[in-house]
């Protein structure tokens, strides 16, 4: 090859790469134009929508940056992993970078450049989406699970409680549940063997009170931040689990008077009862105290063959239990069933007895012994007032009715037997409506049914001896509650303190806080519901001790006001009684106008009666005199009546017994305000005590002007 030839080579390898060069640089100015009318785009979209196409032409910038940064570093890379032939230099060195660059684009990737790609996909800890890395849903197992159950709600329909079922693994899970309560009450500490009932000197609610709780509080703060039972830490602060639980019920009596309020009557000191629980949960069945023990009887020699021995009582060991200790004995009972305890029979036979005493405690007497004078009802026979019903049913039941063609004997013959009957025609007009079904409260089936509605409840023999038994027994029970009755099956005198006796009426001391002192109360021996009950022989005696005090309370320069509240003698527990106030002499001019006042603003606006009926005044009419208090006023309706001299004053007849004052507050309340006693005295109404201190005093008073030493001598 000769020189000339290599020239010809030279020269067609520099017009080659010059070529190769002009072609790039044709192709970077097309780039890079294009590159500005991309920019020249972005700039007008931005003038429309700013906020986006900032966003965008960021982003762009930097996926261009990150590509020139990307293909910097591969050219480099490549420079220095594959050596390049030497090549001339040239003035232009921005040139001889663009071809290099555009040489290491144009290249195809070798394995040494794949392995370096793979090594700096791993260096970036690249991570695939969630979506991708989910499995298959061929390898997905399904499993049918219970929806788990919505606690019920408190309002459940009768069928659905009636219609519970109990299932064989319910009782053996009860049954677990059972043995886990054994074993927490044998782990529990020992409950000692001490009495239920105990005193204490402290009440509930006094100034200790707030300390008590304050440690209940600590038990209980302590035993869940330290995770043991509060029995463990009750016994390191209390000392004994008894005062833990008095300190309990004490809590629980506070709670109740914060909830009902200041009227709430409750406990005042422990009664033993969650002790009471807590022994008997742990297992210890002792005697209690009121038990009769039994009595050990010392062995004796056989008896000789033939020889007839006397049978002494069994000792009663059975005390009769309450409902609620009952019911306890019960649950306890099924409990030992359910488990299979050995000790069932002893339980069974302790339920039976405790039940047995109990129904023989609350039993009360089927034999009532009533005669003519106890109702009228029944006294003689009733003749044609009534007639039975001729039908099966009422000749089974005894059914009878009214008889519309009686006598004029038969007729004034029911009159007396049914005259001041508690109740009286309201009574009788109530039976016949709850007997009409149909019954509308209009005056037009009124008319219509006038003739119904005038009709009698026949009642039958038998529904007349159970009426009268009825009221027989309600009325002993107000008796036996009385305070101001005469026992006289058990010979026991009134819990009032009696000053001074005669036939027929006695005289007390009024209860404390008195609003005077020195006042009296004039008190039959029968029980009456209102003194115009009491017959004649009994008002002279009532106005002998009037006159008595009257004189009495003159010589001190005293005058006296005389009242008697009968407004509340439809319950029958109320005993007449004449209250006697001694006041000042000035005070009891003024008397009438205090009590006319009150009385006019206490009750009603409309009335059917008058508002004040004037005894006094009628006291000087002719044919009343003395008498003018039993002559305006009936005993079957609740009245007020005070007096101002002994013939007479001021009464009111009460048509709403609610809107009246309870008790003797209404005439407390006038006579305090005329003596401007506090409310702490006024609406303070104590009760009797038989041993009044103030008795012997007010005798040394009263021994001058006492009538019934007349009755004595």
């Amino acid at each position: 090859m000769g020189l000339k030839d290599f020239e010809k080579e030279l020269a067609a390898t520099k017009s080659k790469e010059s070529d190769r060069k002009r072609y790039s640089t044709r192709d970077d100015r097309e780039g890079h134009g294009d590159e500005e009318r991309r920019r020249h785009r972005h700039h007008h979209r931005s003038s429309r929508h700013d906020e986006s196409d900032s966003r965008h032409k960021r982003r762009h910038h930097r996926e261009r940056d990150d590509d020139e940064d990307r293909r910097e570093r591969h050219s480099k890379r490549r420079r220095s992993r594959s050596p390049r032939p030497a090549r001339p230099q040239e003035d232009d060195g921005q040139e001889d970078d663009d071809w290099v660059e555009k040489e290491a684009m144009t290249a195809p990737p070798t394995e040494d450049t794949l392995d370096e790609q793979l090594e700096a996909a791993t260096d970036k800890n690249l991570k695939r989406d969630t979506w991708m890395e989910a499995p298959s849903a061929l390898d997905v197992e399904y499993i049918q699970r219970q929806r788990p159950k919505s606690p019920p709600s408190q309002f459940v329909s009768a069928k659905d409680q009636l219609d519970r079922k109990i299932h064989r693994q319910d009782l053996d899970q009860l049954a677990r549940d059972l043995e886990e309560d054994d074993e927490e009450v044998q782990d529990a500490p020992p409950v000692d063997d001490e009495p239920i009932h105990h005193e204490v000197s402290y009440t509930f609610g006094d100034q200790g009170s707030q300390w008590r709780m304050t440690k209940l509080n600590a038990v209980y703060r302590q035993a869940k931040e330290s995770g043991r039972s509060e029995d463990e830490v009750a016994m390191e602060r209390f000392g004994s689990l008894r005062d833990f639980d008095d300190a309990r019920e004490e809590e629980r009596e506070l709670d109740r008077r914060q909830m009902y309020g200041k009227d709430y009557v409750g406990l005042e000191k422990p009664s033993g009862e969650l002790y009471a629980e807590r022994k008997q949960k742990a297992g210890l069945h002792r005697q209690s105290p009121e038990r009769v023990a039994n009595i050990s009887v010392p062995q004796q020699a056989n008896p000789s063959q033939g020889q007839v021995m006397d049978e002494a009582p069994a000792p009663a060991t059975t005390v009769a239990l309450d409902q609620t200790a009952l019911n306890k004995l019960k649950a306890q009972l099924m409990k030992a069933k359910l488990r299979k305890a050995p000790n069932l029979a002893a339980l069974e036979a302790e339920y039976e007895a405790a039940a047995t005493a109990s129904a023989a405690n609350n039993k009360q007497s089927d034999v009532v012994v009533l005669s003519a004078v106890e109702n009228r009802m029944l006294a003689g026979g009733r003749g044609n007032e009534v007639k039975h019903i001729e039908n099966k049913r009422g000749r089974e039941r005894g059914h009878v009715e009214e008889n519309e063609d009686m006598s004029i004997e038969d007729m004034v013959r029911q009159e007396r037997r049914t005259r001041g009957m508690a109740g009286g025609e309201g009574k009788a007009f109530a039976e016949r409506i709850a007997k009409d079904a149909k019954f509308t409260d209009d005056l037009d089936y009124m008319d219509e049914n006038a003739s119904r509605l005038a009709k009698r409840v026949g009642k039958s023999e038998i529904n007349l001896r159970n009426t009268a038994i009825g009221d027989f027994q309600k009325m002993q029970k107000v008796l036996d509650s009385c305070l101001l009755c005469h026992h006289e099956d058990t010979n026991t005198p009134p819990s009032a303190p009696i000053v001074s006796l005669a036939t027929r009426v006695y005289m007390t001391l009024q209860t404390e806080p008195e609003l005077a002192a020195g006042g009296a109360v004039i008190v039959p021996i029968q029980h009456h519901l209102n003194l115009l009950e009491c017959d004649d022989d009994e008002w002279e005696e009532i106005r002998n001790f009037m006159k008595s005090l009257t004189r009495m309370y003159y010589e001190r320069e005293r005058g006296v006001i005389f009242y008697e509240n009968a407004a509340h003698m439809h319950s029958r527990r109320g005993h007449a009684a004449l209250f006697a106030v001694p006041v000042p002499l000035h005070l009891a001019d003024n008397a009438p106008a205090f009590f006319k006042e009150a009385i006019l603003s206490a009750d009603e606006e409309w009335s059917q009666h008058k508002k004040l009926i004037d005894t006094l005044a009628n006291s000087q009419r002719p044919g009343y005199g003395k008498q003018a208090f039993r002559k305006s006023l009936v005993k079957e309706m609740p009245y007020f009546h005070v007096w101002f001299t002994l013939d007479g004053g001021m009464g009111h007849v009460i048509e709403d017994e609610r809107r009246w004052p309870k008790g003797d507050l209404f005439a407390r309340e006038v006579i305090g305000g005329m003596l401007r006693k506090g409310p702490e005295i006024i609406k303070k109404q104590g009760r009797w005590i038989r041993q009044d201190p103030r008795v012997e005093s007010f005798r040394k008073r009263w021994e001058k002007f006492d009538w019934t030493s007349v009755l004595m001598g």
